[in-house]
């Protein structure tokens, strides 16, 4: 007579048995968003234009629009930060029910950014970026995956409670980001550049230029928070194809940014210093109390 003995199950292999196979498709849609993010943050380092896009293409527009970047960074290296997270959950992570919560998070709140600087993108600048865009398919299509793959026991109580409070919660990000791109935090003016500003309004200098223009974005930036006391002229109030507004017409404006201080013309972005010495403005430091 023969006698069986029961196999005990060892602390390795319940472990191993708990961990799940990697999410293929999202590891590899994941992946490519990588490549795509890690090139755009290397091209926005390097104040570069990325492959397939001509100089003054949408795609140049929307990389150096004031869009951009937040706190500083590229969005870019903000992608890339995603595609890692959800990379390393479709790849490492153990449990079902909480891989498919940050997975589907991750995509969400990923997709409706994308969508919200996409619609920006066609609304104030008019323009479409071929990179943005490929980065936004991928978004869509992770996020299509993982919602098709969702565990019967997620979220727990069904699909209402969860779309509710996901979808508030994306709402509120969106909503700050909107704010931060509003100017609404932007830090207070210099002094200096204050006054250099209203310098250029008071002296008759005008600065023409467009919405769309990147350089004249740039522009603007070197002011910070002044840059709305700059006398800037808006050309193209009526869109990119538009008519030009009837200033610009009256000044023959034929290319952005385009200066005019004294009397000379200077179609190119200035600097703090080369406008100081073009307007001749002299800055005097304020006494203190």
């Amino acid at each position: 007579m023969s006698s069986s003995r029961a196999t005990v199950p060892t602390q390795s292999s319940l472990k191993k048995s708990r961990v799940r196979e990697p999410e293929w498709l999202v590891l590899g849609l994941a992946a490519l968003g990588l490549l795509v993010t890690g090139y755009l943050s290397f091209v926005a380092w390097r104040e570069g234009i990325p492959a397939f896009c001509a100089e003054g293409s949408d795609c140049e527009l929307i990389q150096h629009s004031r869009w951009s970047r937040v706190l500083g960074l590229p969005l870019a290296l903000w992608g890339f930060a995603l595609y890692a997270l959800l990379a390393y959950n479709a790849w490492r992570l153990p449990a079902r029910l909480l891989r498919w919560r940050r997975l589907w998070l991750s995509a969400f709140f990923g997709l409706c950014i994308s969508l919200y600087l996409t619609l920006v993108s066609w609304i104030e600048l008019e323009a479409f970026c071929a990179w943005c865009l490929l980065s936004l398919a991928l978004l869509a299509a992770i996020f299509v995956r993982v919602t098709l793959i969702r565990p019967k026991s997620a979220p727990g109580i069904g699909w209402q409670p969860w779309l509710i409070n996901s979808t508030v919660a994306a709402a509120i990000a969106l909503g700050a980001l909107h704010l931060y791109y509003s100017d609404m935090f932007a830090p207070r003016e210099s002094p200096r550049l204050q006054a250099l500003a209203s310098h250029l309004r008071d002296s008759g200098a005008r600065f023409y230029g467009a919405y769309w223009c990147g350089t004249c974005q740039e522009q603007k930036h070197l002011f910070g928070s002044s840059a709305k006391r700059l006398p800037y002229i808006e050309c193209t109030p009526n869109g990119r194809n538009g008519l030009l507004a009837p200033a610009c017409l009256s000044a023959q404006i034929n290319s952005y940014p385009t200066w005019i201080i004294r009397g000379e013309r200077h179609h190119k972005l200035l600097s703090i210093d080369e406008l100081t010495r073009l307007s001749r403005f002299k800055w005097r430091e304020p006494k203190k109390p």
